[in-house]
């Protein structure tokens, strides 16, 4: 059975980020994930953790200005001193929360950049942050997006997170594996995730079209699940969708996998 994480920049949006750790714990959840704690204290997080007995599974590095479209850093060349800092500021959140691994967004590739050179820069960038992070026993993981979502967007592939992962050589750095963005840019997600099980560190999950909670679009669950068991996946699976009503409404998946048909 997985075991699977809320993301709460995602689920129980109709009330404030802070409250959202009490919405998880009573809708069953023992984990939870976000994208970026940073307009946060970590005091006011660990407090939230702490009084409702959940983990923190995962969060993104700082990804950049959010608000003008950016989505991560670590690509581009220009902003190597600004993407060391946020290293810094993600370590110090992670190990505050005792938060066992950072998810690192590669950036959107400027236009008239040389892919070569974008390549190199994330490639070195990945290694200094595995090396720092390697100091706290924190793993550092990849994620590939879908154009579709997020035109431009430099790391699009599991083959291409796979063969960044062999160059940078550090073995702190993992696949963060998002079936999602898997199912648009892998095509065959099923295959995708037999093929890169052994670098999978974490999973997230929506349906496609919509991005909604499983069950309504397109992707077979069951044989996703039925995959990951099969490939001994034994980490989270975050639940990173838009619920099509209340977050409450849509678990109706997740009770149904939990208590069988």
């Amino acid at each position: 059975m997985p075991s699977f994480s809320a993301n709460l920049s995602m689920l129980f949006t109709d009330v404030d980020f802070l409250h959202r750790f009490g919405k998880a714990a009573a809708a069953g959840f023992h984990a939870v994930e976000c994208q970026f704690p940073y307009s946060y204290s970590v005091e006011a997080l660990a407090e939230q953790l702490q009084r409702h007995q959940l983990i923190q599974v995962l969060h993104n590095f700082p990804p950049g200005d959010w608000a003008r479209g950016e989505r991560g850093i670590a690509c581009l060349p220009d902003r190597v001193r600004e993407f060391q800092d946020s290293v810094g500021l993600a370590i110090e959140y992670a190990t505050a929360l005792d938060c066992p691994r950072l998810n690192c967004l590669a950036g959107i590739a400027p236009p008239d950049a040389h892919h070569d050179e974008l390549r190199e820069t994330f490639v070195d960038n990945l290694r200094f942050a595995a090396a720092e992070l390697k100091g706290y026993g924190i793993t550092l993981v990849i994620e590939a997006l879908n154009t579709r979502d997020t035109p431009g967007f430099f790391l699009q592939t599991s083959r291409q997170a796979a063969d960044i992962i062999e160059d940078v050589g550090a073995d702190n750095l993992a696949l963060q594996f998002d079936v999602y963005h898997a199912h648009i840019m892998d095509g065959d997600v099923i295959a995708s995730i037999y093929q890169h099980a052994a670098r999978i560190a974490h999973v997230q999950l929506a349906d496609d079209p919509g991005r909604h909670e499983p069950g309504t679009g397109t992707i077979d669950f069951a044989a996703v699940f039925k995959a990951l068991d099969d490939t001994s996946y034994a980490g989270w699976i975050g639940c990173e969708y838009v619920p099509l009503k209340t977050t409450e409404e849509g678990l109706d998946w997740l009770r149904r996998l939990e208590t069988g048909p």
